[in-house]
């Protein structure tokens, strides 16, 4: 495993299969974290702490059974930590909690959309973070384009096409 508990945004490489699969894993998800929380944080949340698990299916998806239910794996979640009504300590960084995401799915669903598994790897952490944000996906058609609309707008920066796009599909 490896990680830099030393960075706002720690990446753990959990699942080793990801060090060959991604060029620069570690890189790729705390630029990619760091310019979702730039994008759509609020100013006190912008250089918040978060960690990424990268993992593998497995393991997701005896997280996925334990808290939500569901015994199957999934390719991201999200973990909130972060409660607003809570007030920091002076000089804390506040911490919006951590994702996990899963090699064998994001890499089935990268090729089935025909895209780079880079390019799937920051759409995952774009989602994960705005989840760790507040936003949901699952609690109204509204929310969820909201979402989509904010995810598009920030992998747009890296250069990637809208995924919710069929013509991207």
């Amino acid at each position: 495993m490896n990680d830099d508990s030393s960075h706002p945004i720690e990446v753990a490489v959990e699942a080793e299969a990801w060090q060959t699969a991604v060029t620069d894993p570690i890189g790729l998800v705390r630029s990619t974290a760091q310019l979702a929380l730039a994008e759509a944080a609020p100013a006190p949340l912008q250089d918040a702490q978060l960690s990424v698990v990268l993992t593998d299916d497995p393991r997701i998806r005896r997280l996925n059974h334990e808290w939500r239910g569901k015994d199957k794996a999934t390719d991201v979640l999200s973990f909130p930590a972060y409660d607003p009504d809570l007030p920091l300590p002076p000089g804390c960084r506040p911490e919006l909690g951590d994702i996990v995401i899963a090699l064998e799915t994001v890499q089935r669903d990268a090729a089935e959309a025909g895209l780079p598994l880079d390019q799937h790897l920051r759409h995952m952490v774009v989602h994960g973070v705005l989840h760790l944000l507040g936003m949901d996906h699952e609690t109204g058609e509204t929310d969820a384009l909201a979402m989509e609309r904010l995810e598009a707008q920030i992998l747009a920066r890296f250069g990637i096409g809208d995924p919710y796009l069929e013509a991207v599909r």
